[in-house]
Formats: structure tokens, sequence, C-alpha cells
């Protein structure tokens, strides 16, 4: 059976405001992906094909859930968030904001600019990041058997705008949702993707790792 399994990477650096800062796997970050792995190697799930982004933090998931040899795509690489959002501060005088509740209102705001092209100078449009994203997940609808993409919390949340025909307020509202290391899937239903599972945390259910749950 041919189903699709996309995994937010671990805990990154929550201090950071660039994109170079960030991309590096906290402590915690790599014990997430590693109880990831493990329960996944225990419950028995088996996946054909292994994929992960091109970020350094896609290769540190991968590597810590036991899965090195994932194929990189690029397609699956985060949106350039600290790259947009600072062009956005200066362009429109939006601050990053420094609390998650504030990030309700900024993210839409942000995404919002991004689309109307209201953002001069941005590493890529969001009607690219759009397109790559759909066309990584229109590949893994063909391949046989079981598939699993280390991605970000940008490229989940897009397939979730992409799969349900989601608002930019509501895509926003998601991607804030998303947890480290949880699990969502899709199946390939007469050549369109239905969601059966959304920010599964099963290797962090238990009351010792409720500290481990994280959003950034």
């Amino acid at each position: 059976m041919s189903q699709i399994t996309l995994v937010r990477h671990g805990q990154a650096n929550t201090a950071a405001r660039d994109e170079v800062s960030y991309d590096q796997l906290s402590e915690l970050g790599a014990r997430q992906a590693g109880w990831l792995g493990a329960h996944l190697g225990d419950a028995g799930e088996v996946f054909a094909h292994s994929y992960r982004g091109g970020l350094h933090r896609h290769r540190q998931t991968a590597d810590a859930m036991g899965i090195g040899d994932a194929t990189t795509d690029t397609r699956f690489d985060e949106m350039e968030f600290f790259t947009i959002a600072q062009l956005f501060e200066a362009q429109h005088g939006v601050a990053i904001p420094d609390t998650r509740e504030d990030f309700v209102q900024f993210m839409p705001r942000m995404l919002a600019a991004w689309q109307a092209d209201e953002i001069a100078e941005t590493p890529e449009s969001f009607a690219d990041f759009e397109t790559r994203v759909g066309a990584g997940l229109r590949d893994l609808m063909q391949n046989d058997g079981r598939s699993i993409v280390i991605t970000s919390g940008g490229v989940i949340g897009m397939a979730m705008r992409i799969t349900l025909g989601l608002s930019l307020e509501a895509m926003a509202r998601v991607c804030l949702a998303i947890e480290n290391t949880s699990l969502s899937r899709w199946l390939p239903l007469e050549g369109h993707l239905a969601l059966t599972q959304f920010n599964a945390l099963p290797h962090l259910e238990g009351p010792d790792r409720q500290f481990a749950r994280t959003h950034l």
C-alpha cells in the first residue's frame, strides 16, 4: 500500500534569528529524533522509500532516527522563514515576534504579503514554494510502497494547504501547531491525497517524555 509520512525535524536552535544559526538540532532535538526512530522500529514500521530535505537539521534528524541513507530532495526544504521575516520587517515595519502568542497574528500577515509579492527580494516566491512542495508530493504518490520524508513545519503546512484547500490564515495556524518530530500521513486516493493523521507524537506520549514536546 502506498502511504506518505512527513516528519518534522527535531527541535532546532530556538535562540536563532537567522537561517544558518537555526539550522542545527538542539540536544533535545536529537533525543526526540532518536526516540522516534526507536518507536518506528519497535512498531515494525517499514518504509520502502526514505527522503530528507537538504538542510542540516533534516540530515541530523534522519541520522538520529537511524535512516542516514535517506535520499536528499530539496523540494522538501523549509521556506527561508527568517530571511522573509527580516525583509518583511525592513519593508513593512512588522517586527518578528518574541512570543508564540504574537506569532498567531504575525504568520498570516507575513504569508499574505509574501503570496501577494509585496515583499521584495525574497529567496523564492510563495507560488514557487507551493509549486515545489506540490511537485514533491505528486512524485511521492507514484511510489510503490510507503514513503517517509524528514522535512520542516512550513512544508507540512503547505502540504495541508494543498491537500485540504486551506486558506492562508488556516495554513498559518497549522504551521504554528506542528510539533518537532511529529508524524503526518497521507494516502493517495484516485489521484488525490487524503490526510489520515496529523501531528502525531506516539514516541512522546508517556508521562516521562511530556517535557520533550516542543513547537520551536
